[in-house]
């Protein structure tokens, strides 16, 4: 089961939510480089991290949505699965 090329349904989201991402962070290094308060920071490297996490999130739904899909009816589950897992045994640690 070769994937690697194709195109989810919520693909522009995702490209456009890791652009904003990428803003913030940028921000946020100035905001340091700046000399800003350490909690005013802080919040807005949690603010990252929940978009970085809701972007996940949205991978995720179009991987399930899409990938799975395609596994089952290639009958590709079982490699489907495996590689999941170890995904998300390296995202959530």
């Amino acid at each position: 089961m070769n994937l690697e090329n194709h195109v989810h349904a919520h693909q522009k989201q995702v490209v456009n939510r890791l652009a904003r991402v990428e803003g913030h962070v940028r921000a946020v290094k100035q905001m340091v480089a700046d000399g800003r308060d350490c909690p005013e920071v802080l919040l807005q490297i949690a603010a990252i991290q929940k978009a970085i996490d809701n972007t996940a999130k949205l991978i995720l739904k179009d991987h399930l949505e899409h990938c799975l899909v395609h596994a089952v009816n290639e009958g590709g589950h079982e490699d489907f699965l495996e590689k999941l897992q170890e995904a998300l045994d390296r995202y959530i640690r």
